[in-house]
């Protein structure tokens, strides 16, 4: 069997949720009606163990969503390999119909990505009304997370008594 970053080091339960909970942007790719990929960052909520993701009407992948099209996520960050970590999820979307927790997703939103007296806030949730934004949760078929950050020790450097004739050590 292969050896993968999620198999070395998987990241599972609560420590996904939490993880994907505090992540900013998930990038999301979906399959549009002549077979090309669609891709583009997004924001993400958690709410009740659930992925919820905001999308406008207008958006591509609304229509793809709606079609019943493949869907592949990914929230990662990292910029080497001792810092490398992920979430990989396939799937599919539904849209969230229940008034009640659409409120309860745009509160998330807002106090997420935003707080009272941000400059940009009022002309999210302005926007968000003209250009009909709704609320999408991600239905996992899989989800395959990895968390290098959790294996890697960070070098120290150490005190040793080294022989007279290893002078080339010597911190």
């Amino acid at each position: 069997m292969a050896v993968t970053a999620s198999t070395w080091q998987p990241l599972r339960g609560d420590k996904r949720w939490a993880y994907l909970a505090r992540a900013k942007t998930i990038r999301v790719a979906t399959a549009n009606e002549d077979g090309s990929i669609y891709l583009s960052p997004l924001w993400l909520v958690v709410h009740d163990k659930k992925v919820y993701i905001p999308i406008d009407a207008a958006s591509r992948h609304a229509a793809n969503f709606l079609a019943g099209r493949p869907l592949s996520a990914l929230v990662d960050q990292g910029e080497e390999y001792a810092t490398v970590s992920g979430v990989r999820i396939t799937g599919s979307m539904q849209k969230v119909t229940d008034e009640s927790l659409v409120e309860t997703l745009a509160q998330l939103v807002f106090d997420k990505y935003f707080h009272v007296g941000h400059p940009y806030a009022e002309k999210y949730l302005e926007f968000g009304e003209v250009a009909g934004r709704s609320y999408y949760e991600l239905a996992p078929d899989k989800m395959i997370g990895w968390d290098m950050r959790e294996v890697n020790v960070i070098a120290m450097p150490e005190t040793r008594t080294l022989p007279a004739h290893v002078g080339d050590r010597i911190l």
